[in-house]
């Protein structure tokens, strides 16, 4: 564990094998942190915050600076964790941490998100507002996105001036233990970052304990909607980012090779394994031929561990991954649906053991199987067909879920009625995973956030901090001897 800026072996009897998704062998052992360890973790956090909150704008920032700066250098370094634990290829590992950098970068101009506002009400009457911090924030990563996720939480939250606790996934700690190993570096003090393990127990500590103010979590459905209801019963602000199905519609005046390659690498690149994987296309009219080509491509994409430098996808993340993503493409079948492209089975040479499902295809679905309901979180498109755009919307907007969609065409005036009719928060026009840079924020909607402000951006500035507003009377005549007035001030 990180707690008060130092590394400390956990003294629990409770451990996680942590194995390579490729090879099945362990990595190492990631401990349940104790009952005493997550409230030193709380305690220090909270001491920390006392003076880190004191400190001006510009020493965050440099400390930001520094920061953005070290993961930089190493982000080869945090990769190559990620590719080991998690079994991302390593150049998508590297789009893990870069993407993550950038919120980081972003954070770095906290100097201007504080300012607040000033108006001059009344005649020696000022009212100004006051962004201050909350406390002790806590966030609890998933296992998918190990770098970027943590850095959606931190790095803004201790900008703002808060300190934070973060809990990465058991299943892929170290990209966590890297960058708190590098905040020790530049400098962040102590207790201003904490990094705590475990899964239900320390999940259950961190939305009880009293000195934590806010929970960031991105993860699933069900461990979202319990934390965001745990947490925000004991009193706490809570953002939960949740499950997606997110859809990918194809017009057939689209490029077809545009949307062939962009469709082929956003449902199976990272295995499938994103919240904004393109994982189901809903073809209108005759862009259903398309589909021949499209398993065509698919099937030249190379899976493998994720070292080897041509590699396309690796391994999904446990066994038990595995399986169920092999049991809903079965239900598909069994439901009726036509499998063009069956990924199970694959042999992959040197790595026999490990957890792959190569890229699948299921054609002919209907909203009502299980394989369109359920996200499945591996390699698997699924694909729908209509007959007109207005149809295709109309099952978007009747999803549960409003992560992300993406419509491709050449038609500006269908761009717009898309644009304008879908229901979902985030939206690519021939851009198949439209994920917001961080001078925006990430703005899923409906059933895939609970809480009302989003993450990173604006957005993300308002989740850490509290707004003060002050209305000062500085009265020019009080410099003279007179009479106290007694009357509701009107202001005027």
């Amino acid at each position: 564990m990180y707690i008060n800026g130092e590394f400390i072996e956990s003294q629990t009897k409770e451990w996680i094998e942590l194995r390579n998704p490729a090879t099945q062998e362990i990595v190492s052992r990631v401990p349940q942190s104790t009952p005493e360890e997550l409230k030193e973790a709380s305690r220090v956090a909270q001491d920390a915050f006392k003076t880190w909150k004191k400190t001006s704008l510009l020493s965050r920032q440099r400390k930001l600076l520094d920061l953005q700066l070290a993961i930089r250098e190493n982000m080869d370094r945090i990769a190559t964790s990620i590719v080991t634990e998690q079994g991302k290829t390593f150049k998508d590992a590297q789009g893990d941490v870069l993407r993550g950098l950038q919120v980081v970068e972003h954070a770095c101009g906290i100097t201007d998100y504080m300012k607040g506002e000033l108006l001059n009400v009344s005649k020696d009457m000022d009212t100004y507002t006051i962004k201050e911090p909350l406390g002790v924030t806590a966030g609890i990563a998933p296992f998918n996105f190990p770098a970027m996720i943590p850095l959606w939480m931190f790095p803004l939250s201790i900008a703002c001036g808060n300190t934070c606790i973060i809990k990465p996934s058991e299943r892929d700690p170290g990209a966590m233990m890297i960058l708190a190993e590098l905040a020790e570096q530049v400098g962040i003090p102590k207790g201003v970052l904490n990094v705590v393990h475990g899964s239900v127990d320390t999940v259950n500590f961190l939305c009880d304990d009293p000195n934590i103010k806010a929970i960031s979590f991105v993860g699933s459905d069900h461990a979202g909607k319990y934390i965001y209801n745990r947490g925000s019963a004991n009193g706490k602000r809570v953002q939960a980012n949740l499950g997606a199905k997110n859809h990918g519609v194809i017009m057939p005046d689209a490029d077809k090779n545009h949307v062939l390659n962009q469709l082929t690498g956003a449902a199976f690149g990272a295995a499938g394994q994103r919240c904004m994987a393109l994982s189901t296309a809903i073809f209108v009219g005759k862009s259903k031929e398309w589909l021949p080509e499209l398993v065509e491509r698919a099937q030249k994409l190379k899976v493998t561990g994720g070292f080897e430098p041509d590699a396309d996808l690796g391994p999904l993340i446990t066994v038990q991954a595995k399986e169920r993503v092999e049991s809903l493409i079965q239900s598909g079948v069994d439901e009726g649906a036509n499998l063009v492209l069956d990924g199970r089975g694959i042999r992959v040479p040197k790595y026999e053991n490990g957890n792959f499902v190569g890229p699948t295809i299921l054609s002919d679905v209907k909203t009502n199987m299980r394989c369109y309901k359920e996200e499945i979180f591996g390699p698997v498109l699924v694909c729908l067909n209509v007959d007109t755009t207005e149809e295709a919307i109309d099952i978007i907007n009747k999803n549960p879920y409003g992560n992300g969609t993406a419509i491709f065409t050449r038609s500006g005036s269908v761009a717009r009625l898309f644009q304008e009719e879908i229901d979902v928060g985030q939206v690519g026009i021939n851009v198949p995973i439209p994920v917001p840079l961080p001078m925006f924020s990430f703005t899923g909607s409906r059933g895939s956030i609970i809480g009302d402000l989003n993450f990173y951006g604006k957005s993300g500035l308002q989740f850490y901090t509290s707004i003060k507003t002050v209305t000062s009377l500085w009265r020019s005549e009080d410099a003279e001897a007179g009479l106290s007035s007694v009357n509701m001030p009107t202001m005027n």
